[in-house]
């Protein structure tokens, strides 16, 4: 049987068409430099690989509940290294030290819940973008400036 997260009615879910999975949270850069993520991300060459999401989480520091991966795919922690590395390049460093693949279901969660066993789901993943978001609303709003289309799936 599925089991379903229950959330109380003051914590915002975040709806399924802005669910995503960041691999670089890059922040306010001037309109001068999307060139230059749109380049980086075009120049990476990586292969595509299917993500299995099995747990709930609570991240007290961010206030949100997230479902998570608990193992990366080897494809998907090179792109992730690949996309860090040319981005401190351009003096971009970011601060994660590790990915951590996740996808965010709630927001402004301010205490832990109970959390149930997740039944676990597959995300494959072909392509990746790069995403402007507009968190002055209510809720986020996110907008593709550009996408690219990932390799043959890996059989690693």
């Amino acid at each position: 049987m599925a089991q379903a997260l229950k959330l109380d009615a003051a914590s915002p879910r975040v709806p399924p068409e802005n669910y995503h999975m960041t691999l670089a949270f890059v922040g306010e850069v001037p309109a001068s430099q999307v060139a230059t993520l749109r380049k980086i991300g075009g120049s990476q060459r990586a292969s595509g690989c299917t993500l299995r999401f099995d747990a709930y989480e609570y991240w007290p520091e961010a206030e949100v509940i997230v479902a998570a991966a608990r193992e990366i795919p080897s494809s998907l922690e090179r792109l992730w290294q690949q996309i860090h590395a040319d981005l401190a390049q351009h003096n971009q460093a970011l601060e994660h030290t590790r990915l951590r693949a996740h996808v965010t279901i709630a927001r402004k969660v301010p205490q832990a819940p109970v959390l149930q066993a997740m039944s676990a789901f597959a995300w494959k993943v072909q392509a990746f973008s790069l995403m402007q978001s507009n968190t002055a609303g209510a809720r986020p709003i996110y907008t593709v400036v550009d996408t690219w289309q990932l390799l043959d799936e890996d059989a690693s």
